[in-house]
């Protein structure tokens, strides 16, 4: 009997964690979405720079952008130490937030050097 209410009490324990819902301080969440914009944004910029200079075209462009946002996207996991939960709500924040708005910028700076 001893064996059975001790894993009843581990049932328990991992019911209780399975049931709490994670809460978030509103102004950390906000500036960790900002720094993912400025990160994404300013990666953009100097990737719209490096296209440019390079001579990419057409589609070898956009690859290369979508390589560098991939790359922006595992360094700020990596920063974050691999426990996105802690700092975010949702993986899709830290890998979709701000990719179009950035496109929009790396598309500037990629015709810019012509």
């Amino acid at each position: 009997m001893a064996g059975h209410s001790e894993s009843s009490g581990a049932e328990k324990k991992s019911s209780e964690a399975a049931n709490e819902i994670p809460t978030f301080n509103a102004e950390n969440l906000q500036t960790n979405m900002k720094a993912i914009y400025y990160s994404r944004t300013f990666l953009s910029i100097i990737g719209g720079v490096i296209a440019g200079i390079l001579g990419f075209t057409s589609l070898t462009g956009f690859i290369f952008y979508f390589l560098v946002m991939a790359i922006t996207s595992v360094g700020l996991i990596a920063k974050s130490g691999f426990s996105i939960h802690s700092y975010f709500d949702s993986w899709n924040r830290v890998i979709f937030d701000g990719l179009l708005s950035g496109l929009m910028s790396f598309v500037l700076f990629w015709t810019y050097p012509f």
